[in-house]
Order: C-alpha cells, then sequence, then structure tokens
C-alpha cells in the first residue's frame, strides 16, 4: 500500500521552503525504532545535509505513533477538558503534553486560582465544577463565595494527579513529553501532528486536531493567521514567576504595626526607582507584606519579553529568579516575621499570560466583555475584567485599579462564542485556552484557566457530534450543542437567536 504524502508547514506559517515531502508510514505503523535501538541506529537512512546555510531533510517514512478521532496538543487546563468531554460523548482522544505531567499554567507555574462567580453566583461549571469536586481535599472554595470572581483555589501538586486520573477514567490516550512539531496537512485538512520521540520522529494522526497548545503552536505551524501582542508595539502582556515561601512567621508579620509594612514598601520602590530593586507588582507586594503567608504563591515578580523565542524566554526566567531571591533577602533584613523564611519552591515555568491570538470565525473583543453581549453560538459565559498586565514589565496590572468600566457589571456576564475558536482554513482544526480568536483586551479576560475549561468543554464536546453527525465543527447543530453542555453541567443561559 503506498503511503501518501503530506505537506508540512514551517514554524511561521509557510511551506517547508525545500518542498520536500515526508512520508507517513501506513498500517501497524511500525518503523525501524520497531526493530530496536542497535538494529535501527545501523539501518541505512538517509542523513540531513547543509547546503547553503539551510538544513535539507531528505524523503523518509515515519511510523504513526497513534491514530485516534481527536487529538489534543496540549495538556494546560483548556486541553484536559477537551480530552475529557470529547471521549465522553463517545470519541477516541489522544492527548500529547509537552512537560511531564498535566495541568499547564496551573501546576507547572503554580496559578493556583480558579474564577466561577459573576460576583452574584457561580456561572462557571460544568468541567471546572468536576474538576473542583473530584479533586476533593486539594480544592478550597473561599469563605466569601461567590461575592468575588476568585471562588477556589487549588493544591497544584494534587492537581497533577487528579487531573491524570480524570482522562484515564474517561480512556483518553495521554503522552507526556511530546510536543508538536510540525503539523501534517493534505488537501485542506489537518491530518495530525509530527512529535519527536526517545526513538525518533514519529506521527500521530487524527480526524480532528484541537490546539491547546496556549501559543497556538499547531495552528500558527499549519499556516493559520494569528494576531500578536497590542495595537502599536505588538508587545504581549507580562508575565509573572510565581513562588511559595515557608517559616514565614505569619502571627507576628499579621501583629507588626502597619506603619512598618508600609515602610518596607516604600524602600522597595526607592531602590527599584534608582536601579537597585527589581520590579515588583506594588499591590500584590503590599498585601504580601501584611499577610506573610506560608506554602501559598505569592504573584508578584514581573518579567516581560517574547515568549514565542526560546533564548529570550529562558534569559526572562533566570531573571525573574534571581528578583525572587533579591525580594526574600530585603525582607529577612527589613521586615518582622520574615527573618527565617526561605524559598519552598518557585514556579517550574514562568506563567505567560498571552502569546499568538489565532485569527477565528469570531474574535471577541473589549466591548463584548464589559457590556456582558450575549452570543447565539455561545459555549458558555465569561465574566473576568479586562486584566492587562503592563506588557513593559513594570508590574503594575489594570486589576488593581478595580475600574468599573474595565468589567462586566456584577451579576452578569458575557458569551464565549464557539466560533473563536474555530478558523476558515482548516474545517477540522480548532484552538482552546489563551490562543483562541480575541484583541488584546479581551483577552486580558478570557485568559483565566476557569474560561479556558469553558472552551475546552465547549470544543471537546463538539468535536465528538460533529463526527457522530459526519459533519465538520462549524456545521454543528447549536442548539444540540448546548443541550449537550447543559446535561453536562453547563450553564449557557440568555441565549439569543439572531446573531449577535
Amino acid at each position: 500500500m503506498k503511503a501518501k504524502s503530506h505537506t508540512l508547514r514551517t514554524a511561521d506559517g509557510g511551506k517547508a521552503t525545500s518542498r520536500r515531502q515526508f512520508l507517513l508510514a501506513a498500517g501497524s505503523g511500525l518503523g525501524l525504532s520497531a526493530l530496536g535501538p542497535a538494529t535501527a541506529e545501523a539501518a541505512e537512512k538517509p542523513k540531513p545535509r547543509v547546503v547553503g546555510g539551510h538544513v535539507i531533510i531528505p524523503e523518509r517514512k515515519l511510523p504513526v505513533l497513534a491514530e485516534a478521532d481527536v487529538v489534543v496538543c496540549g495538556g494546560g487546563t483548556a486541553g484536559v477538558s477537551a480530552a475529557y468531554c470529547a471521549a465522553r460523548h463517545g470519541a477516541k482522544v489522544v492527548l500529547l503534553e509537552r512537560w511531564p505531567s498535566l495541568g499547564g499554567m496551573a501546576t507547572n507555574a503554580l496559578v493556583n486560582i480558579w474564577h466561577t462567580s459573576d460576583r452574584a453566583r457561580q456561572v462557571i461549571v460544568g468541567f471546572a465544577q468536576e474538576a473542583i469536586e473530584r479533586g476533593g481535599r486539594f480544592v478550597q472554595r473561599y469563605k466569601d463565595f461567590p461575592k468575588r470572581p476568585e471562588t477556589h483555589w487549588f493544591e497544584p501538586e494534587g492537581m497533577r494527579v487528579v487531573f491524570h486520573e480524570m482522562l484515564a477514567g474517561a480512556r483518553v490516550r495521554v503522552f507526556c513529553g511530546l510536543k508538536a512539531v510540525e503539523s501534517v496537512v493534505e488537501d485542506g485538512r489537518l491530518r495530525g501532528v509530527l512529535v519527536d520521540t526517545k526513538t525518533g520522529r514519529k506521527a500521530v494522526l487524527g480526524r480532528i486536531v484541537i490546539d491547546a497548545t496556549g501559543d497556538g503552536d499547531v495552528a500558527a505551524n499549519a499556516g493559520v493567521p494569528f494576531e500578536f501582542g497590542r495595537t502599536g508595539d505588538r508587545r504581549v502582556q507580562g508575565m509573572t514567576m510565581m513562588f511559595c515561601l515557608h517559616d514565614v512567621q505569619t502571627d507576628v508579620v499579621r501583629t507588626t504595626p502597619p506603619e512598618k509594612a508600609k515602610r518596607v514598601h516604600q524602600l522597595m520602590k526607592e531602590l527599584r526607582d534608582k536601579g537597585k530593586f527589581p520590579q515588583f507588582n506594588e499591590a500584590a507586594a503590599m498585601h504580601y507584606l501584611r499577610t506573610g503567608t506560608n506554602h501559598l504563591p505569592y504573584n508578584m515578580c514581573p518579567a516581560s519579553g517574547n515568549p514565542l523565542n526560546e533564548e529570550e524566554l529562558t534569559r526572562l526566567s533566570a531573571q525573574a529568579r534571581r528578583q525572587v531571591l533579591q525580594y526574600l533577602d530585603l525582607w529577612r533584613r527589613e521586615m518582622p516575621g520574615f527573618e527565617d523564611a526561605d524559598i519552598e519552591q518557585m514556579g517550574f515555568s514562568i506563567g505567560t499570560r498571552e502569546s499568538r491570538r489565532i485569527r477565528g470565525l469570531k474574535t471577541l473583543d473589549a466591548k463584548m466583555v464589559v457590556k456582558a453581549v450575549k452570543q447565539p453560538d455561545a459555549i458558555g459565559h465569561g465574566f473576568w475584567m479586562i486584566d492587562i498586565h503592563d506588557p513593559k514589565g513594570s508590574g503594575y496590572t489594570t486589576w488593581s485599579d478595580q475600574k468599573k468600566e474595565m468589567m462586566p457589571p456584577s451579576g452578569d456576564s458575557y458569551h464565549i462564542p464557539l466560533g473563536m475558536c474555530l478558523n476558515r482554513e482548516f474545517p477540522n482544526l480548532a484552538v482552546v485556552g489563551r490562543c483562541a480568536s480575541s484583541t488584546h483586551e479581551a483577552h486580558a479576560s478570557v485568559r483565566l484557566q476557569s474560561h479556558c475549561m469553558v472552551m475546552g468543554q465547549g470544543v471537546g464536546t463538539c468535536a465528538a457530534l460533529a463526527l457522530a453527525a459526519g459533519a465538520d465543527m462549524a456545521r454543528v447543530d447549536i442548539a444540540k450543542l448546548q443541550a449537550a453542555l447543559r446535561k453536562d453541567g453547563a450553564y449557557i443561559e440568555q441565549v439569543p437567536e439572531k446573531p449577535a
């Protein structure tokens, strides 16, 4: 049986400049690696060569590692929810995650707060509520629920295990340590992705592909247009290195006169302004100087730059880790209760808020957010404010000001539309999470983990229904999709009949 050829895309979305073709092995997917390491390495195969400053990769056959109805690339909260919900509705699902465990920013960057309330009632339920309930002792609800958008905090280490257990129970096949490195395009559809394994490059094929990479890697690699950064300078939102402390004497901190915390805070600002101390989130730093918590993540250490540039991201991560140590050194000297404090852990990854925003059938904008606009293709609700972390890395965030014009009215919410997750180029490709279609300002609201779980549940369910109906995702009966989501616990109300 002759293997079909597949067009590959480069990282910037163009066709491979060498016009090479990769051939995917048909049938069982057995390749050289099946012969054993020694035999495989000894076997004859074409080798890459350098020509004119470029590397030419010759045509070769690649084994198929796995095939499924739905391939989900990315195992953060968006990807986990998409995979789980697609499998629950009968789809055979494979999930690929680049890191050693699931959870994405929630577990690996220590971003451990979920938001489910419009400040009057819980409106993000569905998969998010299942994760909360399955989390058991690892998830706690705040005492003032549901008066604030922030409703639950969780232990990242415990949720790593919970997410794995949820997917295992849904019979999702999970591969950690594998990142999609190329998108396989054939006849206007995405056939799958290529991954680099310990035994060589292999293919993962699917009928539907869901990009939950956060950075929109799969969609961009396939050639789908995207936006990057804000209008003008194209800077993206600032990043944060989360960290936890231990041996803070909390009782001492909280009984120390407030004036002392204010003096320490003022010293930090004076040293920063003289270039002798790093940037920090001022409102968050004051809170921690007054409360002095142990074991819970501190959200105050900013960095800014391009998260798509690996060398720059490496530098920024190292810089942020140094900043954490500088904060602690000053606090140990100046703030009562912090004398014996030390670092318990920093995020395995710096917390990235924004990079590519894949251009979709619909684009969520600021007006839709703050005016709580409802949409006919709603797959759930969102309510978080336009919370922009300074793209220049000062640590300032619009959250600190709590301006009413930057948020939906209390007790109201906007719709998250299916169209922001679909695109015009590939009918069997969807994106979920922070890479979905939005403006820079609207992104600052919809990027939250709970909102990403809404997208994951909606798209994962849509994918399964599309496969069952033999239709593309954009042509799924939206009323049937919404009915299925409601049956699975999702909150979807006030859906208009006419286009918004």
